[in-house]
């Protein structure tokens, strides 16, 4: 019988808030442009793709049912956070407090970001972790680095073009939209492969330690279906 999500796992929900906690500290980071060596990308790249590490963790060991809940959890507190930034932004600042123009600055661009990293973490890791558990049937558990990789190359490459296009389509030369969305791109897959052995170290671990390994056979697929 399968266990009910999270219920009598170890590990499984300290995975989840570090999962849910990436995603935000992304968010806010995509504020900034920045310059590291030949790529150029927002600030949020930096942390965003190990939320993508997580997410193969997730559906390779515990399955795409409960790595679907843990996608949704991080969308909604994701909203959460646009919701209440753009709430404190929108209140009049108090007496004295001198810096709004530095908060919207900063944070007044989060909406559009947000909006578009809401619409490409739907899609993109959604797609990672359905690739991924496809994958796993199809090489019947063997070749774990197949399987990342390849989930990565599809759930980044979604990812990436609907946030850059979302949240910087029009706002930026387009010269620079192209740069950063290839240095996005390139920067995410090329953690991803290097993180290879971490992953398969992670995933050993886990898999022995909470006595799962979940193969997705007559799964449904359904993004929507959150109640099992």
């Amino acid at each position: 019988m399968s266990r009910r999500p999270g219920l009598g796992y170890k590990y499984f929900d300290l995975i989840m808030a570090l999962f849910v906690s990436v995603l935000i500290i992304s968010n806010v980071a995509s504020s900034k442009i920045v310059d590291l060596g030949p790529f150029t990308f927002d600030g949020g790249t930096l942390l965003f793709p190990i939320s993508y590490i997580f997410g193969d963790i997730l559906t390779e060991v515990y399955g795409y049912r409960r790595s679907r809940r843990v996608i949704w959890a991080g969308f909604g507190a994701a909203a959460l956070m646009a919701g209440v930034l753009a709430l404190v932004g929108a209140l009049p600042p108090a007496q004295g407090w001198e810096h709004q123009e530095a908060y919207e600055a900063i944070l007044g661009t989060t909406p559009r970001i947000v909006a578009g990293s809401l619409v490409a973490y739907f899609v993109g890791e959604f797609s990672n972790s359905y690739v991924l558990a496809k994958m796993k049937i199809w090489t019947q558990g063997r070749l774990l680095w197949t399987r990342t990789i390849g989930s990565t190359l599809v759930g980044e490459g979604v990812d990436t073009f609907l946030f850059v296009l979302i949240a910087f389509g029009g706002a930026l030369p387009w010269a620079l939209w192209w740069s950063i969305l290839i240095s996005n791109y390139v920067f995410k897959v090329g953690l991803e492969a290097a993180m290879t052995p971490v992953t398969y170290r992670i995933t050993n671990f886990l898999k022995q330690s909470e006595n799962e390994d979940v193969y997705d056979i007559g799964t449904d697929f359904n993004p929507f279906k959150v109640t099992a």
